[in-house]
């Protein structure tokens, strides 16, 4: 199976991403070794993911997150229910129960 290329916009986010990661590990005062062993990776991952590069999965980038202490703040941006629309459109969408 053929993989579709990243689009530019996904690869800068990323970027930014990483940035973002780094200078939070800089401002605690961390090195990557020690962000990198709180996380349970190795320290070439973590420069990858802080290089911003895609092929980092899911869990790492959320188990850096949560060394830098930033996960409940990376949970709280893709929450739906925390933006006016998001409220708007589930009360409009989800059902009001589910049954069993």
């Amino acid at each position: 199976m053929a993989t579709r290329p990243t689009p530019a916009r996904v690869r800068r986010a990323a970027s930014e991403i990483g940035e973002q990661l780094a200078s939070w590990r800089k401002l605690q005062g961390l090195t990557a070794q020690q962000v990198a062993e709180r996380s349970g990776i190795t320290r070439q991952t973590l420069s990858r993911l802080e290089r911003g590069e895609g092929t980092v999965r899911l869990d790492v980038f959320l188990g850096v997150a949560n060394a830098l202490g930033q996960l409940d703040q990376v949970v709280l941006a893709v929450d739906p229910y925390e933006t006016a629309v998001g409220r708007a459109r589930a009360d409009e969408v989800l059902p009001k129960r589910v049954r069993r």
